[in-house]
Formats: structure tokens, C-alpha cells, sequence
């Protein structure tokens, strides 16, 4: 079952399939964990019930994202052990102790305070349950920490010797903090903040188009669209600072980004809008482009100069039409992103941020913007540092494990069969969740409807179970039935 491709093109298709389902799940349960801490502190400090309602509603949500980040993550050993055995036998010795570091630090604290912030409310204090939250949030970003450390030493390797064709280490400091990390970790950070802001976004918009206007939907709205007004020009920030760093230590990458083929001299490089970047070719065809605008963004002068493809042989050169697109939808993306921000703004200050079905429309049809410009951004890095899998080391194809296109395949058939049964479950339960959106269990709403007394106390017990148990029943009915019951 070759489907008509050499070993290494299905290995890298089936690392990227696999990867990418591995990137969302734990940029959900970053954000989210955050999220969640926040929302328990503001109960603390508070006493707004509003708050301690939220936290049950989104708790859920996160756990499944949680358990099927981790599911996704196992995989990566086998991708390491059986496909890419060679990059683990040759750069095992830094990747490996980076790893472990990752699952003895980040995936132990989360692993041990989980419990409690699932299924702790009630049974142990609120300051002792939001310490858990808090530890839970620590490890998902102590876990981007090494996990980007690691990933970004590929991209910029540093601190080592290759002895007998074995890399091994000699500054671990230089190593952690190689030249791409604080940029490429606090770009991730960011994102998979924006991630989970954009769902809350697109859920609370989801709600006003349908009528809701209580507290819960009204504050899950706000919280989103400021998060939204503060991150989204910070990722633009970091991202011209990612830049400059990638123009230093990888131009060729830059370059296939920029679909820059020719090294300007005397003169500024313009920033191309749209084209189709030729690799045989050696151009970049129907480009429409605005002059000087690529050298002011990456040198930040009028004509500073850019190193083009052709400075590279063309077996160095990664591809640039893959990049330059998935680099622009990132882009793309970002700028509507801000746009959505300031609408909510001006719409809050004039008063009109639940009332206005624009905006909720524009929020709501935002919210998959977050995974496919996180995904973008990573196609970019990963896509943008070959023909190397250790940059400028290692070749990926040398990292290949001895193995036969039809073995890799059929794993490959295997995993997408699998992938879309497993995880089409689990994000068909996240939706209907949101679909049915918070409710109310210790706050009040404001046509007067409350929960018994029993269920509140059977909700504080089980924080994954609503007082509603269904996902499938609209929140209507849910409301009607309960007052049946008094």
C-alpha cells in the first residue's frame, strides 16, 4: 500500500496527520487550563456564582480535549521508535532527556492535581481545589515548555558535539535555550491562548444568535473578546520579532516564506500579496506585490537585504509554495482576528456588543480560525526547516527508519481510520456540549428558574456532570423539566 508515494513522503504525511491532531488537543487544554484558573479566582475573589457556573461548564470541555491530547501525544513514541528510528539513535541524546524532563516535571503535575480539580469541588476547600487548578495550568505550560525546547533545538541546534556520527551534549543550558525558543515558546503560548479564546468567543456568540442574554453567556462573551483585544496584536508583535530571529539563523526558510528568490541589492525586496512560488522554475509567478514593504518587515529598514533561494543549492532549499501559503493564511487569519477584537470594542462602548448579530455572527464563524492558523503556523516551521530534520545537521531523510513505503501505508490507512473514528467522537461530544452551554447551578438566572437544592449538591460532588445530564436535549426543555420536578 504504497498509494503512490517513496517510504519518506508517507512517513513525513503520516508524522504530520498525526502530529497536527496532537498540536490542537493540548493548544485547547493550555488555553483552557488558564482559563479555568482564572475563572476560580475570580469566584474567590468575588463570590459571584457566575464564575463557579463557567468553571463547570468549561471543566468538562477541557477534560475530553485534555484525555485526547494525551491519547494523541503516546503516538509520538511510536513515530520516533518505528519511523524515524535513525533521528532517535543519532539525536536521541538531547531529544530524549528533554522528553523526560517534559513527562517528569509537566505530566506528573497535571497527572497529580487533575483528580482533584475534576472531581475534587466540594470535597476539598476552595482554596485547596483553585491551588489544583492552578498546578493543573502550571504543567500544560511547563509541558509546551519542553516540548518547544526540544523542537526548537531541531530548528536551531546548539550546545553539542556529533562523536563517532552521534550528537552529544555539552551545554544544556544552550541547548534549552537555543536562539528559536523564548520566540517560538512565547508564539505558541499565545496562540494556544488565542485558541481557546476564539471557542469561547464562537460558543457565547452561538448562544446570543439564539436568544440567550443571561450573565453566563454575556460573561463568557466579554472574557473571550478581551482576551481576543490583548493577544491578538501581541501575537503580531512576537511574530515580527520571530522573524528577525528566523532571517538570522534560517534565511533559506525565510526566503521560501517570502517567495524571495533573488538577493536584492541597492534596493528594497517587496512584500508579495499573492503569487505562486515555481521550484523549478526558480520564481515566484503572478506575484502582486507592494515595494520595499519586505524589507521594511524584515530588516525594518526601506532597503535592508534578504538572502533569496537561489543563494542555497536546490537540494537545501525547503518548498516554498507550501510555505508561503500556509505562512499568509497564518497571517491572514491573525488580521481578522484583530479586526474582531476592535469591533467588540467599539460595539462595547457604544453599548451594543450582545445586541449586534454582525459581530455574533463574525465571532461564530471565527471560532476554527485559532486551529487551522495554529496549524498554518506549524506547516510554516516545520515544512520551512527542510530538506533538515536537525537544522543544518541532519537531513530527514537520513532520519528515515529502515522501512518499506507499503509498511508505512498501510500505518498510515491504520491512523486515519482510527484518528477520524476516536477523535470524531470526542470532538462530536465537545460540540454538542457547546452546543447545550453553560448552565445555571449555583447562580440564578434572570427569568427565576434555579436548580433544586439536590442537584446543586450532586453537581458540587461531580463536576463532569451537569445538573442536566444529556448533551442532546436543548436547554429549553432541560429548564422545563426541571421546574416539572418542583
Amino acid at each position: 500500500m504504497s498509494l503512490g508515494f517513496t517510504a519518506l513522503e508517507l512517513a513525513r504525511i503520516q508524522f504530520a496527520f498525526t502530529v497536527s491532531f496532537h498540536i490542537i488537543f493540548p493548544a485547547i487544554s493550555i488555553g483552557l487550563a488558564s482559563f479555568l484558573a482564572v475563572l476560580e479566582w475570580r469566584w474567590l475573589k468575588t463570590n459571584d456564582p457566575v464564575y463557579q457556573d463557567l468553571f463547570k461548564f468549561w471543566v468538562k470541555i477541557f477534560a475530553v480535549a485534555f484525555g485526547m491530547g494525551v491519547v494523541s501525544g503516546v503516538v509520538m513514541s511510536y513515530q520516533f521508535g518505528t519511523n524515524w528510528s535513525e533521528f532517535s539513535r543519532v539525536a536521541g541524546s538531547v531529544t530524549g532527556p528533554l522528553l523526560t524532563y517534559e513527562v517528569l516535571s509537566a505530566f506528573f503535575l497535571e497527572a497529580g492535581f487533575l483528580g482533584i480539580m475534576l472531581f475534587g469541588w466540594g470535597r476539598v476547600g476552595p482554596r485547596a481545589h483553585f491551588f489544583a487548578t492552578a498546578m493543573v495550568a502550571l504543567g500544560t505550560c511547563i509541558s509546551m515548555f519542553w516540548i518547544l525546547s526540544s523542537n526548537s533545538w531541531m530548528q536551531t541546534p546548539q550546545g553539542f558535539s556529533i562523536e563517532n556520527g552521534i550528537i552529544v551534549p555539552q551545554d544544556w543550558f544552550a541547548i534549552v535555550f537555543n536562539p528559536s525558543f523564548p520566540y517560538r515558546l512565547a508564539h505558541m503560548a499565545v496562540a494556544a491562548f488565542l485558541v481557546s479564546a476564539l471557542l469561547v468567543a464562537a460558543t457565547a456568540a452561538w448562544h446570543l444568535l439564539k436568544g440567550r442574554r443571561d450573565a453566563l453567556v454575556k460573561t463568557s462573551f466579554s472574557m473571550a473578546m478581551w482576551m481576543i483585544l490583548v493577544l491578538a496584536p501581541l501575537q503580531v508583535f512576537i511574530g515580527d520579532n520571530h522573524g528577525l530571529n528566523t532571517l538570522k539563523h534560517q534565511p533559506a526558510k525565510l526566503a521560501a516564506i517570502e517567495g524571495h528568490w533573488e538577493t536584492n541589492k541597492g534596493e528594497g525586496m517587496p512584500l508579495y500579496l499573492f503569487g505562486i512560488p515555481d521550484m523549478e522554475a526558480e520564481e515566484t509567478k503572478y506575484a502582486i506585490g507592494i515595494p520595499n514593504l519586505g524589507s521594511l518587515i524584515m530588516t525594518h529598514t526601506m532597503e535592508g537585504e534578504v538572502k533569496g533561494l537561489k543563494e542555497f543549492a536546490p537540494e537545501d532549499r525547503p518548498n516554498s509554495l507550501i510555505v508561503f501559503w500556509s505562512f499568509r493564511i497564518m497571517v491572514g487569519l491573525g488580521m481578522l482576528m484583530i479586526l474582531l477584537a476592535f469591533l467588540a470594542l467599539v460595539l462595547r462602548k457604544g453599548g451594543k456588543i450582545y445586541e449586534n448579530k454582525w459581530l455574533h455572527r463574525f465571532a461564530f464563524v471565527m471560532g476554527p480560525s485559532g486551529f487551522i492558523a495554529l496549524l498554518a503556523g506549524w506547516f510554516t516551521t516545520e515544512v520551512g526547516r527542510q530538506p533538515w530534520v536537525v537544522y543544518g545537521v541532519m537531513r530527514t531523510k537520513d532520519a528515515l527508519s529502515p522501512v518499506s513505503a507499503e509498511q508505512v501505508g498501510l500505518t498510515l490507512i491504520i491512523f486515519v481510520v482510527v484518528y477520524c473514528v476516536v477523535f470524531g467522537i470526542g470532538i462530536y461530544y465537545m460540540l454538542k456540549l457547546m452546543h447545550k452551554g453553560p448552565q445555571f447551578i449555583y447562580a440564578s438566572p434572570e427569568d427565576g428558574v434555579v436548580h433544586s437544592e439536590e442537584a446543586v449538591i450532586l453537581a458540587s460532588k461531580r463536576p463532569l456532570t451537569s445538573v442536566d445530564e444529556s448533551v442532546d436535549s436543548d436547554s429549553k426543555t432541560d429548564n422545563g423539566n426541571e421546574q416539572e420536578r418542583k
